[in-house]
């Protein structure tokens, strides 16, 4: 087999490849047994019918197409191995050449991986906001805590913002009550929201058994985003109180004797989490510092189809929220047009960073073990609420796992560019990333033994030799 490649842009490639008869032959031998086994002509054994008179009967045409059908991916597939190409998606392919008895040819034209010329990524700049806990997180991390110990004691009196009440919820239109628009006995806290548009407002000042109508949109089912008049009737008004916070609140929510403890030890998770949000906006400024500094080259394809995916992820979730596209944009206060060109942003962005990434990953010869696969594995199984052995049986049924080790791969090729990194937050302090855990705490460096450091030596000496 030979083959050429003739570049139409840094992110499409057209191959030529030419397949002597020779090649060919086995695919046909195997196309006359298969026909063979298929057809029944009088006098033949199914299965034992001679090449010539499946050519008389059916075709010698029909049997080079199956052979050549047969061929045509395993020859694209050396094709590229051969000339060193990436494809980003399917071909287009055309043969442009069958001689019986002589040779195959066809072409493919596919998008390809882009080469990139990477810049030095060793010691790029970045800063990063300050690490800031001030005494209102922890009093709001603390007030948390105590509303989840306190107690709902029921009020003779009109309920308040904070309240908690329990109420009776009907929609109708047009004066026509709604099926599946209704609720009985529900718990809600005045003020919280996310339930309907309007409902906080008049909640405020009505008593237990007080009722009152508020026009507002549905945000689920088949009448989602139209206008209804909702009415609300209060049963019951709640008031939370709260334990003290006083050592034996301490006792109860934690592992600490006081309360001068519990609140040093909230005040140092917050910290440990404001940690590890600055590490992931170190990660961002660099890798932004990075795909400043070099050209990229995308395929619009690629792009395109993103795009397309990103829009449909979108648009579920907001369904899924009881959301219209219209309502979103307008709490995002955006345009249709500001929103398409800000996803079409980050979308670029977040192709041009796997090439990047993929490069160093190449270029420092970055692998992956079973053990960071299965890592991985257990850590997406977690995201998704899903038992990590039947995640891991569907990524392996659905051929996901190649696309898991890059994911894999790229990740330790930003987290090799971020250590090597010059990060440094708001007040010029450097920022340290190597080491951190994912509890926000850093690794204890590993002290080598004087046996560790004699075997080393030892190592290192038989090495040289």
């Amino acid at each position: 087999m030979k083959s050429a490649v003739e570049t139409l842009s840094p992110t499409r490639a057209k191959l030529t490849v030419e397949v002597p008869f020779e090649e060919l032959k086995p695919s046909l031998d195997a196309a006359y047994k298969q026909i063979a086994q298929q057809i029944n002509i009088p006098g033949f054994r199914r299965g034992k019918v001679p090449p010539a008179i499946i050519d008389r009967q059916i075709g010698r045409g029909a049997v080079l197409d199956q052979a050549v059908n047969e061929v045509l991916p395993k020859s694209y597939t050396e094709a590229l191995q051969e000339n060193s190409l990436e494809p980003l998606g399917q071909p287009d392919i055309e043969v442009t050449k069958l001689e019986d008895d002589g040779v195959l040819e066809f072409t493919a034209e596919v998008d390809v991986k882009p080469e990139i010329t990477l810049p030095a990524y060793e010691g790029i700049e970045a800063e990063v906001e300050d690490i800031v806990v001030t005494d209102d997180d922890v009093d709001e991390q603390v007030q948390a805590l105590r509303e989840r110990f306190g107690t709902l004691i029921e009020v003779e009196r009109a309920a308040a913002d904070g309240d908690y009440v329990v109420i009776d919820l009907a929609a109708t239109q047009d004066g026509e009550p709604l099926e599946g628009a209704e609720m009985a006995g529900t718990s809600y806290q005045v003020g919280r929201g996310g339930m309907v548009d309007g409902l906080d407002d008049a909640l405020i000042g009505m008593a237990a058994g007080e009722e009152k109508t508020f026009g507002s949109q549905l945000v689920g089912g088949d009448l989602v985003g139209q206008d209804v008049e909702i009415q609300v009737k209060v049963t019951k008004v709640q008031e939370q109180e709260l334990p003290e916070l006083d050592d034996e609140f301490a006792q109860m929510a934690s592992e600490f004797d006081t309360v001068e403890e519990f609140t040093a030890d909230v005040r140092e998770r917050l910290g440990r989490g404001k940690r590890l949000e600055q590490a992931a906006a170190a990660r961002d400024a660099v890798l932004e510092q990075l795909l400043s500094t070099v050209e990229v080259p995308l395929p619009e394809n690629l792009v395109t189809d993103e795009l397309n995916s990103r829009r449909q992820s979108i648009e579920q979730q907001l369904m899924y929220a009881g959301m219209t596209m219209e309502k979103y944009l307008e709490d995002e206060k955006q345009t249709i047009e500001e929103f398409e060109a800000d996803l079409d942003r980050r979308v670029r962005d977040a192709i041009a960073a796997q090439f990047v990434l993929d490069a160093i990953a190449k270029e420092k010869e970055i692998g992956v073990d079973q053990a960071d696969l299965s890592q991985h594995l257990v850590r997406r199984a977690q995201q998704s609420g899903q038992d990590p052995q039947e995640f891991a049986n569907h990524m392996f049924e659905h051929n996901h796992i190649p696309d898991m080790i890059a994911e894999i791969l790229r990740g330790k090729a930003l987290q090799l560019v971020v250590e090597a990194a010059s990060v440094a937050d708001a007040s010029g302090n450097t920022v340290q990333l190597k080491g951190l855990q994912p509890d926000g705490t850093y690794a204890e460096p590993v002290e080598e033994t004087p046996e560790a450091e004699a075997t080393g030596e030892a190592e290192a000496t038989a090495s040289d030799d």
